[in-house]
């Protein structure tokens, strides 16, 4: 990629690109026609996007971001950390939001239950405890009620994905 040390040192260039990974009005190429083709504009801004997103979100340190960016001019590395400094929060929040966007689904309650079931139609004698979940959901502004029944191992293995998916939100932050 071609980069032009007037345009990129530009802030407003960066805080465009920055625009872009939030959401909102990236740089037009319409603006910047004369420095760069169509194919490396796409791959400029492509490239500069995913500084900003995985320094965000992989909560890279200043050296950190400076190390993956090492192949630019000095010049180019200052004005991307003094962007990313300045819209930290900003990336972050949009790209929580991002990710928050893929399931429209989300918890507004629950409740359970421990129930010992004592036997069945096909055994007189079981013992075995069960978990009654309710669960109710709003999804596109619809609440919707879940009912979930589980045994031990059904608990077990819903509690590990919990987990996990709270290791990777923790990560997240």
């Amino acid at each position: 990629v071609l980069l032009s040390e007037t345009i990129l040192c530009e802030s407003k260039f960066l805080h465009r690109v920055i625009d872009g990974v939030c959401g909102r009005d990236p740089p037009r190429l319409h603006d910047y026609s004369s420095v760069w083709s169509l194919r490396e504009w796409l791959e400029l801004v492509d490239t500069l996007s995913s500084i900003f997103r995985t320094a965000i979100g992989k909560k890279m340190s200043d050296e950190e971001v400076q190390q993956s960016i090492n192949w630019l001019d000095i010049g180019y590395q200052e004005a991307i950390l003094t962007c990313l400094k300045g819209r930290k929060e900003e990336i972050r929040q949009a790209l929580v939001e991002k990710t928050n966007a893929i399931s429209s689904t989300q918890l507004q309650d629950f409740d359970w239950q421990i129930k010992l079931a004592l036997s069945s139609d096909k055994i007189s004698s079981l013992q075995i405890p069960l978990l009654n979940l309710d669960l109710d959901t709003k999804e596109n502004g619809v609440l919707k009620p879940l009912s979930i029944e589980m045994n031990r191992e059904e608990l077990q293995n819903l509690i590990n994905s919990l987990e996990s998916a709270n290791k990777v939100a923790l990560n997240l932050n």
